[in-house]
């Protein structure tokens, strides 16, 4: 599990969907969405353990894995990941999918 170290923006949870395994985050109504920028925005370490506490819940129900904190930007009503990493997640997989080259 990732450590929620030094974050010191605004930031939202992520989480992997347990049924899927599709990458989700946290919404304002305590649900998992898809979407970035459906995310609920923490501006303090107050909201940030709320949420956390709201997605501990969900993994204890089962119903994520390994959810965790990250900073994000946000600019207006636009929400998106700062780092790298999350952006990919964020985005879904950098390399297209093929077909399995045939062996006949």
């Amino acid at each position: 599990m990732i450590k929620n170290k030094n974050l010191t923006g605004p930031q939202s949870v992520t989480a992997n969907r347990l049924a899927d395994g599709v990458v989700v985050f946290l919404t304002a109504d305590s649900q998992w969405s898809p979407r970035v920028s459906d995310s609920a925005v923490a501006q303090d370490a107050a909201t940030a353990a709320a949420l956390m506490a709201i997605a501990g819940k969900a993994a204890a129900d089962r119903i994520v894995v390994a959810p965790y904190l990250f900073e994000v930007g946000v600019e207006g009503v636009v929400v998106r990941p700062l780092s790298a990493r999350e952006s990919i997640r964020a985005k879904g997989p950098t390399v297209e999918e093929r077909e399995p080259a045939s062996l006949g």
